[in-house]
């Protein structure tokens, strides 16, 4: 979710802030955030708040177009890769594009015998030519993340998010603003549209778990969502605005606004990510928080400059109590691991813990009341 020249410095160096930013300091303490999320003593007064969170979540993310149908979806192309099928398809996304993407299908799931499935969202990295690609290769993953999912019996879809892939030089400028240039065209052209870049990105992640719920060889109770920096964020927004996915793998990008300003990085994120007057209500503990008690896995290094560790470690603190609300089970469907010594990667570790998550909260149903 970062340009490649920022992408590569969080790979290759520690960036964490050692002194105070009196730049940040100084802006901040002329403009009124919200304080951190206040947890109430009952669940049925979260569920109000909750309510009220998700509603102002839609609110921030602008006049977003209605969501076009699933007979908006069609297969182009399928090839046979023994243990699965891939299949290309495109949707018209009703607000001028088409949007292509891959469906993973093991051979063993069918209408009668339905698998579960994973919404997987790609990351940025600077990386706008790959897209949906990024299944099919390890730019990202330390696995080929499409072809290793289909073998664990998942059906898997993922689609290119905007800017991205072959939607790379599909912007309001036309193919003469690709990459960077590209992205900020369309940032521009939504904001002027009273909408943003991310909400639009958003609107069309959920389109895609609109059809995978669809699939008749998906098991629509077992939806899983995941994905590294940008595709993480992705994911836990989609489970902060949509009940329907199971769980949640999210590698990176675990970050607090307010100790990302603080740090010095607003530089790590890209135009895309920023939703207007969000602070002004709350931090993203909020948005995290809409989650529970689905399960949850975050895993991000200490040495992620885009995701400093005490911002980490506050969310984690905040959106544990609202896990705790719901029950004495409920802690245990959100954990928030710290790797020591680590930048903005994804681990065999990481993949391996990916898995078994989804397995064992995905796959094998265990119940997340």
């Amino acid at each position: 979710m970062r340009t490649t020249a920022v992408c590569l410095t969080l790979l290759l160096t520690s960036m964490q802030a050692a002194e105070p930013n009196a730049a940040a300091e100084a802006w901040l303490a002329k403009t009124k955030i919200a304080p951190p999320l206040q947890v109430p003593a009952s669940l049925d007064a979260w569920q109000q708040q909750r309510a009220q969170i998700r509603a102002k979540l839609n609110e921030l993310l602008g006049d977003l177009p209605p969501r076009p149908p699933i007979s908006a979806f069609q297969v182009i192309s399928r090839e046979d890769k023994a243990s699965y099928t891939l299949e290309t398809l495109q949707f018209e996304n009703g607000a001028g594009e088409t949007v292509k993407g891959y469906v993973f299908v093991p051979k063993t799931a069918t209408a009668q015998s339905k698998a579960p499935a994973i919404l997987y969202c790609h990351w940025h990295g600077g990386q706008y030519d790959i897209g949906k690609q990024e299944l099919l290769q390890t730019n990202a993953t330390p696995v080929a993340a499409g072809p290793a999912l289909a073998a664990a019996g998942y059906v898997v879809l993922g689609i290119d998010a905007p800017c991205f892939g072959e939607r790379n030089g599909h912007g309001p400028d036309g193919p003469q603003q690709k990459g960077g240039n590209g992205e900020m065209t369309a940032a521009k052209f939504n904001l002027w549209a009273s909408r943003t870049l991310w909400g639009m990105m958003l609107r069309d992640d959920l389109t895609a778990l609109d059809y995978l719920c669809s699939r008749p060889e998906v098991d629509a109770q077992r939806i899983g969502v995941t994905g590294i920096s940008m595709g993480s964020t992705r994911s836990w927004w989609i489970m902060a605005l949509d009940d329907r996915p199971r769980a949640a793998v999210c590698v990176g990008c675990m970050t607090r606004y307010e100790e990302l300003i603080r740090a010095g990085m607003l530089k790590a994120h890209g135009i895309y990510y920023f939703v207007p007057g969000m602070l002004k209500h709350f931090d993203t503990e909020a948005v995290i928080a809409l989650g529970a008690p689905r399960p949850m896995l975050f895993m991000t290094g200490d040495q992620d400059s885009g995701s400093p560790t005490d911002g980490v470690r506050h969310i984690g603190k905040i959106v544990s109590q609202v896990y705790a609300l719901h029950g004495q089970d409920a802690p245990s469907h959100f954990e928030n691991e710290i790797y020591p010594g680590i930048g903005h990667v994804y681990l065999p570790d990481m993949w391996e813990k990916t898995v078994k998550w989804m397995d064992r909260w995905v796959k094998n149903g265990n119940p997340a009341k």
